[in-house]
């Protein structure tokens, strides 16, 4: 039987607080009838205002979700009231009735279609694993390259009129430069163009800021049009910068690695109307941290077959580059399970992330997994830390560690999220005597 989730595992999945919420209050068994379960799925009916019951059913291997009810978001929450009710134990094992069986089956049948279009589409095109068209590839390599000439230019300009002018600059100043790249197939090189408009806005320390932002493009810039001289590696990570990308099948015929992967945290953020959802990872027995992104536009269901706490057997495939950290879920093995996170000292994230940049100075944050916590305030200092027993001190990024606080109760805990040089964003936590809560 697969290893039930915890509570706090299926309200991570929910698409906002209301729906997690509407899903407690609904995870009462009196609510539902045909519950049942198996190794692969869920499902159950559940009465609702009207006169039919809604039929929920949840794919325990994606998980994928299917429910009757006209709700538009996803999963809703009688689909996670479902969930709850088994992460409780109340839904009996039993083999499935018809309609499930049959949207099972269904699932399967998409997605061998979709494997035998992609196979047919190579081979019509003659292009077996989607190699690209060279005279397509080389004008794109042209553009790409005037593109990213422009953008050196635009950086020497702003830097020879000074910064002073970029505190009263309006956005168009920026969106202007983001525009020629994305004209140029440099769509990388565009988003991060677009977040300069927010540096002069955030703090004192704004000039500073800027200007490093400023000297990683152009290192960014001056590392492109030299690279033809560059290690295969590190010209990969260049490239991947700018804008370029790879087909999935391109990635999984790369580097492999297989572990017990423990999924430590996921954060969305939201960019000229997409929404990116990085799943951050750490192997068991490798150490090694990978990133699994998925996108979706607003209201539009995002990838949540990686469940938070959860740690699955699998295998990862990961994009070349200098520091190779995305990578795609090419295998599974078994069934999640649930395992205390292994965590490292403030002193070891630090030098994983220094020897991170030195491969990758483009990095913007690091996945941190970091034990036996415990939170605390500097003197001078009015913001909050976390330190090990060593009593190294890392500072915390967020509006609300109260929530933290009060997982901690006193006690040390492991702590995991997104380290960059301007703080820790906490993703997660585990204490021995509460388990798992998502932050």
């Amino acid at each position: 039987m697969t290893e039930r989730w915890g509570r706090e595992q299926v309200l991570g999945l929910a698409p906002d607080a209301p729906s997690g919420k509407a899903a407690a209050t609904a995870a009462r068994p009196a609510k539902w009838s045909g519950t049942g379960c198996d190794e692969q799925a869920v499902w159950g009916s559940c009465q609702g205002s009207g006169k039919s019951a809604y039929r929920a059913i949840v794919d325990l291997s994606e998980p994928a979700f299917r429910c009757s009810c006209p709700s538009r978001k996803f999963p809703c929450k009688h689909a996670l009231a479902l969930l709850l009710l088994w992460s409780d134990g109340t839904v009996p094992e039993q083999s499935p009735p018809g309609w499930v069986t049959e949207w099972l089956a269904e699932r399967r049948d998409r997605a061998d279609q979709a494997e035998r279009r992609r196979a047919g589409k190579d081979a019509a095109e003659g292009k077996p694993g989607g190699a690209r068209d060279p005279k397509t590839a080389e004008r794109r390599e042209q553009r790409a390259a005037d593109g990213v000439a422009d953008l050196d230019q635009w950086l020497r300009d702003q830097v020879a009129h000074g910064l002073a002018h970029a505190e009263r600059a309006p956005y168009q100043v920026w969106d202007d430069a983001a525009r020629r790249l994305v004209d140029a197939q440099a769509g990388a090189l565009a988003g991060q163009v677009r977040a300069l408009a927010s540096v002069p806005r955030r703090g004192a320390d704004w000039p500073q800021r800027l200007l490093e932002e400023y000297a990683l493009l152009r290192l960014l810039t001056t590392a492109f049009d030299r690279r033809a001289e560059l290690p295969e590696p590190l010209n990969a990570t260049v490239r991947s910068r700018v804008g370029f990308t790879l087909n999935q099948e391109e990635v999984l015929a790369g580097e492999r690695v297989r572990d017990l992967w423990y999924v430590a945290g996921s954060s969305d953020t939201e960019q000229d109307r997409l929404i990116t959802r990085r799943v951050w990872l750490r192997g068991r027995e490798t150490g090694r941290s990978a990133l699994v992104l998925s996108f979706g536009a607003p209201g539009r269901a995002l990838d949540a077959s990686l469940v938070v706490g959860a740690t699955i057997d699998a295998v990862l495939a990961f994009y070349p580059g200098a520091q190779p950290l995305r990578a795609l879920v090419a295998e599974r093995h078994a069934s999640p399970r649930q395992y205390a996170p292994r965590g490292t000292t403030v002193q070891g994230l630090l030098r994983e992330h220094a020897d991170a940049l030195s491969r990758d100075p483009w990095l913007d944050r690091w996945p941190a997994v970091l034990a036996d916590l415990r939170l605390g305030r500097r003197a001078g200092d009015d913001g909050w830390h976390v330190v090990d027993p060593a009593g190294d001190a890392l500072p915390l990024r967020t509006t609300d560690p109260w929530r933290l606080l009060a997982v901690s109760g006193g006690r040390p805990l492991t702590v995991a999220g997104e380290w960059s040089p301007r703080g820790l964003v906490p993703l997660s936590a585990w204490q021995d005597e509460e388990g798992l809560v998502i932050l």
